[in-house]
């Protein structure tokens, strides 16, 4: 594999998932802002919408698949530590490996369903149901790109462990 291109892909991937972590960190304000908002017609000004929580909910589903690339890069996700102070060190590096190809096949498979979900949804025209009624594929679309994002980075963290030259 050309080295060149290799570092480019994996730049461009980091800098995407950047761009996404940043844009989840805005949802959850803008989430936060919403359900504010929620409150204060509500109970201030007796008003009730019927968008909020929906809305709310499609923001907080998109914040959480879009970060999880830029989540798995740092090895943020919830990891079992125990497992580094009894082994070797030496076999720290297979251990990433082998989780990060079965967490890859995992979400994989994640990933298929929610770009098939993704699909139908906007093929189909689905709707949430609620008074409001908001296209589904929306937090599909979310979705989707978030688990691609994700598979992207096990890919790389997979290759670099293979070449040694991951974490």
């Amino acid at each position: 594999m050309n080295k060149g291109v290799w570092q480019a892909f994996r730049q461009g991937v980091f800098v995407i998932n950047k761009m996404m972590a940043y844009l989840s960190a805005l949802l959850i304000v803008a989430c936060a802002l919403v359900l504010m908002y929620e409150v204060m017609t509500r109970y201030v000004i007796h008003y009730s919408n019927d968008w909020v929580i929906e809305a709310s909910v499609f923001m907080l589903i998109a914040a959480t698949f879009m970060a999880s690339g830029h989540t798995q890069k740092d090895r943020a996700h919830v990891g079992i530590e125990l497992l580094d102070e009894i082994m070797a060190p030496k076999w720290k590096r297979y251990r990433l490996l082998f989780g990060d190809a079965l967490s890859f096949l995992f979400c994989l498979l994640i990933t298929v369903l929610t770009w098939k979900y993704f699909y139908l949804a906007y093929s189909e025209g689905w709707d949430s149901g609620s008074t409001w009624a908001p296209k589904l594929w929306i937090p599909y679309s979310f979705m989707a790109l978030g688990m691609t994002s994700l598979n992207l980075q096990f890919v790389i963290q997979i290759v670099d462990g293979v070449r040694g030259t991951g974490d």
